[in-house]
C-alpha cells in the first residue's frame, strides 16, 4: 500500500481522491493539505482520509508518507517539489510542471539529484481511447506520423488563480496547450526532437491580462506538426478532440462531447452533469465515469504500480520540463509573430531525425503520387516522372 499525502483540494484534488480511493483502492491519501483547514477537514471526512492540515510542511514532513501528490496552483509548484525532494519522498505533480522550462529544469534536477521517484500527472495521455490510440500508432497501423491535431476548449477555469499571470503563468496556452502538446509528443515519438514553434494567441473576451484563444503549430525534427488549439471563450461545455494523421491512416478521437451518451430533460431538478457543462436542462452529455474518461484511473495505476516496481512511468518530470520549454516558445512567438525556437539545453531523445521524401515507385520511369477509384469504376492514378518530375495521370482499369 503507498501512504499519499494529498497537497490541495480544489476539482483537480477532488478527481485524484476519487481516483486513488478508486480502482487503486489499496493506495490511500493518509493526509490531505488545504490552505483552509475548515476546507482540510471536510475533505477528509468526504474521502475517509485520517489526517488533514493547513500547513503543507507538515504535511510532506509525515513521517508515514510514501509520495506526494501536488494539486496545486502552478506558481507554487518549484518551492514544494524542492522540498519534497529535501525530504525523500516520491513526487507526483500536476500540470503544468513548471510556469516556465527554467522552473521546470530546476525542479528536474532537484528529483534527480536527490534520487527520488518523480512523475508528471498529465491526465489526458492516459484516457483509455487515447492508450488505444497509441498502441496502433506504435504497432504502425497508421505508418509515420506526420501531424497530431489536439484541442481543448471551454468556457474557462473554476479558479480565480488561473486568470492570474503572475500565479498561473499564462492564459489557455498554459492551462490547456500543456495537455495538447504532450498528447502531440506521445503519437509523433518523444524521442523526436520538437523544433521550432509558431503561435497566434489574444484575449478576445475576458478583462484578464492572459490569454483565452490560442491556436499554435509545433515543428518536429522529423517534419512532422503537432497543432494545438486552446480556448476559453468556448460555449457548451468541453470540447476535448484528437486527430493524428499518418502517411497510411488517421485517427479521430472525441473525449467528452458527442461520445455516445446524450440526454434531453427538461425537468426544474438540478445537478452535476460532467466537468464544465454549462446547463443542466436540455439536450446534456454525461459522462459516465469522469475519472476513467480523463484517463486519471490509468494515470494513477501506471505511476503508482511503476513506482512499486521500480520503473519509469509513461510521464516524468523530464517530459514536463519538455513540454514548459514548448510553451515558452510558443509565448516568444506570441510576441514576436514569428516562429521561435524550442530551447532546450537539456535533451535525451535523438537527433538526426529528418524524414527523408518519401518514394513510391510505379515503374522504371514513374513514381506513383495517388490512386483513386472514380465515380465510373475507373481506377486513375496520378503520375510524376522520375528524372523530368512531369506530373500525369493515367486510367488503369474500367
Amino acid at each position: 500500500m503507498t501512504r499519499i499525502a494529498l497537497l490541495g483540494t480544489g476539482l483537480i484534488g477532488r478527481f485524484y481522491a476519487q481516483s486513488l480511493h478508486g480502482r487503486r483502492s489499496r493506495d490511500r491519501i493518509h493526509v490531505v493539505y488545504s490552505r483552509s483547514w475548515d476546507r482540510a477537514a471536510a475533505f477528509a471526512e468526504e474521502f475517509g482520509i485520517p489526517h488533514d492540515t493547513s500547513d503543507w510542511r507538515a504535511a510532506i514532513s509525515n513521517p508515514d508518507i510514501d509520495a506526494v501528490v501536488i494539486g496545486l496552483p502552478n506558481h507554487l509548484h518549484r518551492e514544494v517539489v524542492l522540498a519534497i525532494a529535501a525530504a525523500g519522498k516520491a513526487i507526483l505533480c500536476t500540470k503544468p510542471l513548471g510556469i516556465n522550462a527554467t522552473e521546470a529544469l530546476q525542479m528536474l534536477q532537484a528529483v534527480e539529484e536527490a534520487g527520488v521517484y518523480h512523475a508528471y500527472l498529465e491526465d489526458l495521455v492516459y484516457t483509455p481511447k487515447t492508450l488505444k490510440a497509441l498502441k496502433s500508432v506504435q504497432a504502425g497501423a497508421i505508418g509515420d506520423v506526420l501531424w497530431v491535431r489536439s484541442r481543448e476548449a471551454h468556457s474557462g477555469p473554476h479558479s480565480d488563480w488561473f486568470w492570474n499571470k503572475d500565479l498561473s503563468g499564462g492564459g489557455a496556452i498554459i492551462d490547456l496547450g500543456c495537455h495538447c502538446i504532450e498528447i502531440a509528443r506521445n503519437f509523433i515519438g518523444k524521442q523526436i526532437r520538437p523544433v521550432e514553434v509558431m503561435c497566434w494567441a489574444d484575449t478576445q473576451m475576458h478583462p484578464v491580462d492572459v490569454e483565452d484563444h490560442a491556436i499554435g503549430m509545433v515543428r518536429y525534427e522529423s517534419g512532422a506538426i503537432g497543432q494545438f488549439e486552446t480556448s476559453w471563450i468556448f460555449r457548451g461545455g468541453m470540447d476535448l478532440r484528437d486527430e493524428v494523421g499518418g502517411s497510411e491512416g488517421t485517427i479521430w478521437l472525441n473525449h467528452w462531447l458527442r461520445t455516445g451518451m446524450e440526454m434531453f430533460s427538461s425537468s426544474t431538478q438540478s445537478g452535476y452533469i460532467a466537468e464544465k457543462a454549462e446547463t443542466d436542462t436540455g439536450w446534456l452529455f454525461p459522462v459516465g465515469n469522469e475519472g476513467a474518461a480523463l484517463g486519471y484511473d490509468d494515470m494513477f495505476a501506471d505511476v503508482l504500480g511503476q513506482m512499486e516496481s521500480g520503473g519509469r512511468p509513461q510521464e516524468d518530470f523530464y517530459d514536463g520540463y519538455v513540454v514548459n520549454a514548448i510553451i515558452d516558445a510558443a509565448y516568444q512567438s506570441v510576441k514576436t509573430r514569428q516562429w521561435a525556437p524550442v530551447e532546450l539545453p537539456l535533451w535525451r531523445g535523438e537527433t538526426g531525425n529528418e524524414r527523408a521524401g518519401k518514394s513510391c515507385s510505379f515503374d522504371d520511369e514513374h513514381d506513383l503520387i495517388k490512386k483513386e477509384k472514380m465515380p465510373d469504376g475507373a481506377t486513375k492514378l496520378i503520375l510524376r516522372h522520375k528524372q523530368s518530375g512531369e506530373l500525369s495521370q493515367r486510367i488503369v482499369s474500367a
